[in-house]
C-alpha cells in the first residue's frame, strides 16, 4: 500500500511538471521544483487530515469544522509555499508573474484536494467503525444464540430427573430390587449426560443410544404398561441431529400416554430420511377428554426454541391428531452440510 501511494505520488510530480514545461514553457528545473514543493506541501497537509480524523471522527453537525480546518490548512501551504517558490526564484520574474497569477487557481485546487481528501478518510473511518460494530453485533448475537441454546438444553435436563428420583423414592417402599436397578441405569443415563454436554450436534447412532438408556429407565419405572416400538432405518445412522433433542419428545408422549390409564400402551418411534432430511417420529396414544395437570409445555417450546435458533425455521417440529386417539410429534432435522433445506 505504501508503495503504491509512493508510486503514485512520484508520478503526479512528474505529471505536473511536464504540464509546466511542455504548456508555459518553463525549464525542467523550474518545473520540476513548482511540482515537488506544491505537491509535498499538499501531501504532509493529507497525512495530517487524515491522522487527525483518524484520532477525532465529528459528528454529522460538526462537519463544517472539518472544513474550515481544511481551508485554514490551504492557506498555510499555499502561503507556505508562495513564499518558498519566491525566495528560489526571486530571479525569474516571468516565473513570477506566472505564479502570482496561478496563485487563486492554487489556492482553489489545493482546497478542493484537502476537503476531498478530509471527506474519504471521513466516510473511510465511517465505513471501517460501521463495520467493526457489525462484527461485535455479530459475535454478540452469536454468544447470546449459543448462551441460549446450552440453557435450554440444561432445563430439560431436571425436569426429567426429578420425575425419575419420585420413582426412585416409589419403587423404594415396594421393591427395593427394581429400584437399585433403576438408580444404575439412571447413573449412566447421567453419565452419558456429561460426556455429550459440549456437542451440539451428535450422530443419530449416538442419540438412539442415548434415547434407548432413558426408554430402560421408564420400562423399570412403569413395567408391563409400557411397550416401546424403535425403527430406525439403516441409512440414518450416520446422519446428524442436535443432541438431548429427541428425549423430551419420548417423555412427553409417555407422560400424556400413560396418564389416566392403567392400561398398556406403545409409544412408537420412527427415524427415516426424506429428501436430505432426517425425520424423527414420535407417536403415542391419549384421551382427549382428559387433560395431564402440572405440566407446563416447557419441553415442546423448548425445542421448537432450539430448532429456530438453530436454522431459523419455526416448522421443523409439528404436532397432529389422528382419528384413532394418536397424538403424532414429528421432527424434521436439516443435516449440517445442507442446513438451507428446511421444507
Amino acid at each position: 500500500m505504501q508503495k503504491t501511494s509512493l508510486g503514485f505520488a512520484i508520478s503526479w510530480i512528474v505529471l505536473c511538471a511536464i504540464g509546466l514545461h511542455y504548456f508555459v514553457n518553463f525549464s525542467w528545473s523550474i518545473s520540476f521544483t513548482d511540482s515537488f514543493v506544491n505537491n509535498f506541501l499538499l501531501a504532509v497537509a493529507c497525512i495530517s487530515i487524515s491522522n487527525m480524523l483518524g484520532y477525532y471522527q465529528p459528528k454529522n453537525e460538526r462537519i463544517l469544522y472539518v472544513l474550515i480546518v481544511t481551508l485554514a490548512l490551504t492557506l498555510v501551504i499555499v502561503y507556505i509555499s508562495k513564499y518558498a517558490l519566491h525566495y528560489i526564484f526571486i530571479d525569474y520574474k516571468d516565473y513570477l508573474d506566472f505564479y502570482n497569477f496561478s496563485f487563486p487557481f492554487r489556492g482553489l485546487i489545493s482546497f478542493m484536494c484537502l476537503g476531498w481528501c478530509a471527506l474519504a478518510n471521513i466516510l473511510w473511518y465511517r465505513l471501517e467503525e460501521q463495520s467493526e460494530t457489525q462484527q461485535r453485533l455479530s459475535a454478540a448475537k452469536s454468544l447470546a444464540k449459543e448462551a441460549e441454546l446450552n440453557k435450554l438444553r440444561h432445563q430439560l435436563q431436571p425436569h426429567f430427573l426429578f420425575n425419575s428420583l419420585n420413582s426412585v423414592f416409589a419403587l423404594t417402599m415396594v421393591n427395593p430390587k427394581e429400584a437399585g436397578v433403576m438408580i444404575t441405569k439412571l447413573a449412566s443415563f447421567l453419565r452419558g449426560t456429561l460426556k455429550r454436554d459440549d456437542e451440539l450436534w451428535v450422530s443419530v447412532e449416538e442419540e438412539m443410544e442415548y434415547i434407548q438408556l432413558y426408554l430402560d429407565i421408564e420400562k423399570v419405572r412403569f413395567s408391563h404398561r409400557l411397550n416401546i416400538e424403535v425403527n430406525v432405518a439403516d441409512d440414518t445412522l450416520n446422519l446428524c441431529l442436535p443432541g438431548t433433542l429427541l428425549q423430551p419428545i419420548v417423555e412427553n408422549a409417555i407422560k400424556f400416554g400413560l396418564y389416566n390409564t392403567s392400561s398398556k400402551i406403545t409409544i412408537k418411534v420412527d427415524v427415516t430420511v426424506d429428501e436430505s432430511l432426517l425425520k424423527l417420529r414420535v407417536e403415542n396414544p391419549f384421551d382427549p377428554e382428559m387433560k395431564a395437570t402440572g405440566g407446563t409445555g416447557f419441553g415442546l417450546t423448548a425445542i421448537k426454541r432450539r430448532l429456530y435458533l438453530l436454522f431459523a425455521n419455526p416448522h421443523l417440529l409439528q404436532t397432529e391428531i389422528e382419528a384413532n386417539n394418536l397424538y403424532i410429534t414429528t421432527l424434521k432435522i436439516p443435516q449440517k452440510n445442507d442446513q438451507d433445506h428446511t421444507n
